[in-house]
């Protein structure tokens, strides 16, 4: 991990064992991590995280909830941080659980400190790309939103295939028309190529409200 990628980044450490939470702080931050530090389950819920790429560490045996359940239970509020799990009493079921449930890494104490660096890295990179991918989304659901309705039943019809004179046919109104519509919505939706266009309509889950207009025309 680079040092720009590690500065804006945060590693959410939780566990009861106050010697261990500041051990796994020290080996951190001189990787240049920064670093946060919560005792229980509930101490880490009532904070408030910065919006930043993070992960976090997190200890299996915890007092009240055990670090599985609070795996379980950070996914049902729909909270997607990578998780490495550390423990000292593991075994080969609560792993398999763990990393079913998506766990980055389920380390067993004792540990390399590289090992868990290199989780650590995975685990920030895999928030990163994650928040990329929900920006780049964002962006692409705006740009739709400034389409017009009738540009955005021409984008329905084409990502589904169909041709200029079909989509006419359907719609109501000239070739020509769905032209101008076509070139509008390339240029509103920064769609350099049909290809792209029609990969944007799936991400939107954008589909032609006509059922005739899967159907390929027949040849003449």
């Amino acid at each position: 991990m680079s040092e720009g990628s590690a500065v804006n980044a945060v590693v959410f450490v939780i566990d009861d064992d106050a010697s261990v939470r500041t051990s796994l702080k020290e080996l951190l931050e001189s990787v240049g991590l920064r670093v946060e530090l919560f005792e229980s389950a509930d101490a880490f819920l009532t904070s408030r995280p910065p919006d930043v790429a993070s992960c976090l560490v997190l200890d299996v045996r915890l007092p009240g909830r055990s670090g599985l359940e609070f795996q379980t239970e950070l996914a049902k509020a729909g909270i997607p941080l990578p998780i490495i799990f550390v423990t000292g009493h593991g075994d080969i079921p609560m792993t398999v659980r763990a990393m079913k449930s998506g766990a980055v890494e389920f380390l067993t104490k004792p540990f390399r400190d590289q090992d868990l660096l290199e989780a650590v890295r995975a685990a920030i990179e895999r928030d990163r790309a994650r928040r990329e991918e929900e920006k780049s989304i964002a962006a692409l659901k705006t740009r739709f939103a400034s389409l017009t309705a009738r540009e955005k039943e021409v984008i329905g019809f084409v990502s589904s295939g169909t041709v200029n004179k079909q989509i006419a046919a359907e719609m109501g109104i000239s070739e020509v028309t769905v032209k101008v519509h076509r070139r509008n919505i390339m240029q509103k939706m920064n769609a350099r190529s049909l290809a792209e266009l029609v990969r944007m309509a799936d991400i939107l889950g954008v589909h032609c409200a006509s059922s005739q207009a899967t159907k390929p025309s027949k040849a003449h």
